[in-house]
């Protein structure tokens, strides 16, 4: 017979939400919860990615970050084809326990980005209004840590 019974309790009231000693958290009406991922040692804002109900779970038993890929609609361990693994060093939930924020050591080539870099969030954004009529990028702020060609069998997929 399965098992029906939830991976997580069911969220409480606002004053246990915000005090209470319960991870009970939100998932929204997909099932996901968002995850902010850091490194460590510098603070840095690596990525951010969804987590559904059974990546949550691996991730809290494990210490090892997994997610819920949307376009793949599948879970996902993050550096599974790397070998960039990210081992949670700490995670916390924000006040209404619908984010979760990791803080994680990069194994592999010490890049959390399927684009060979160490952060997804490689590029600035100009301020200030269009440019030509468009809003515009800066040009990568750092460089590649890996060549993703070589890493990933299928590149075009990866996300």
């Amino acid at each position: 017979m399965p098992d029906d019974t939830p991976i997580f309790a069911a969220p409480g009231r606002k004053p246990e939400l915000e005090e209470g000693s319960t991870f009970t958290p939100r998932f929204d009406a997909e099932g996901l919860i968002a995850a902010i991922v850091t490194e460590a040692e510098t603070n840095e804002v690596l990525m951010f990615a969804y987590m559904n109900a059974e990546a949550l779970r691996l991730s809290v038993e494990t210490a090892i970050a997994h997610f819920y890929s949307r376009s793949r609609r599948r879970l996902w361990k993050k550096g599974e084809e790397s070998g960039n693994l990210l081992h949670i060093v700490a995670m916390r939930t924000d006040c209404d326990q619908d984010v979760v924020w990791l803080s994680v050591r990069i194994d592999g080539h010490g890049a959390a980005c399927h684009t060979g870099r160490k952060s997804c969030f490689y590029r600035d954004v100009a301020l200030g209004g269009r440019i030509d009529g468009t809003y515009r990028l800066s040009k990568p702020v750092s460089e590649r840590a890996f060549d993703p060609g070589e890493v990933y069998p299928n590149k075009d997929e990866q996300s």
